[in-house]
């Protein structure tokens, strides 16, 4: 066309699908054992397509069958009533187990930590990705979780996550890989426990470091991590991002 662009018309340009986000979950999880509480984070290995090379907490993709998973302890009224609500007309008790057995899952899978509670006799857990709670008899314990923060990936790209943050102090981690190893996934390198400002000051996306203001203001408020505090949802809505929190 002799160098000059085409200009195709409106009506017959490929329309684009808008991406629905998926189900995800994060845990933010708290050394409160020396002067100041640190929380764990993990490098990107640059090979990923979504995030490479940034620093992020122990996360990712919820799959149904999470929510089908026994646990030694359910979810405290106060964090599934939040689950609920946050989720409208799709909530079920199912897709709330999913989104906090989820965060446990990655948690072992990408940093190598059991989060739960051992148990003498044979636990049965049927899903092949729990088949290492299994072997250690340990059951997830979600009493531990606290529901605290929501991010939606704007629209526009190609891959959106729907992500819930949860806390947890690492007290509640039953068993551990070998520290060198990390998790089985090894998606995360550079495991490290950081406080608060220090994990701030990495090199990470602005919702990241967001989110740890919000979780350190929640434990400010609430040092123990008892059930009832609120829950902060960040999401772009007509056009701009807002902050909402209920």
């Amino acid at each position: 066309m002799n160098g000059q662009s085409a200009i195709i018309p409106a009506a017959s340009r490929p329309a684009l699908i808008p991406v629905r986000p998926r189900d995800a979950a994060s845990l933010l999880l708290v050394d409160r054992s020396g002067r100041e509480p640190r929380i764990l984070m993990g490098k990107r290995h640059m090979r990923h397509v979504f995030m490479p090379g940034k620093f992020v907490f122990p996360g990712g993709r919820t799959e149904a069958a999470d929510g089908r998973v026994p646990a030694s302890a359910e979810l405290s009224p106060q964090d599934q009533a939040n689950l609920l609500t946050d989720m409208g007309s799709r909530s079920s008790l199912q897709r709330c187990r999913a989104l906090a057995l989820s965060a446990i899952r990655e948690t072992y899978e990408e940093a190598g930590l059991f989060l739960g509670r051992r148990h003498l006799e044979t636990v049965s857990l049927s899903h092949p990705d729990w088949s290492a709670f299994v072997e250690r008899k340990i059951l997830p314990d979600l009493s531990v979780l606290r529901y605290f923060a929501r991010a939606t990936t704007p629209p526009g790209g190609s891959r959106r996550f729907d992500t819930r943050f949860f806390l947890a102090f690492r007290d509640a981690v039953a068993d551990a890989l070998p520290e060198a190893t990390g998790g089985p996934s090894q998606e995360l390198e550079e495991l490290c426990w950081l406080p608060f400002p220090e994990a701030a000051r990495l090199d990470i996306p602005e919702i990241t470091r967001t989110i740890i203001r919000d979780a350190e203001a929640v434990l400010a408020e609430n040092p123990a991590l008892e059930p009832g505090n609120s829950v902060v949802r960040y999401r772009k809505k007509y056009g701009r991002f807002v902050r909402e929190v209920f």
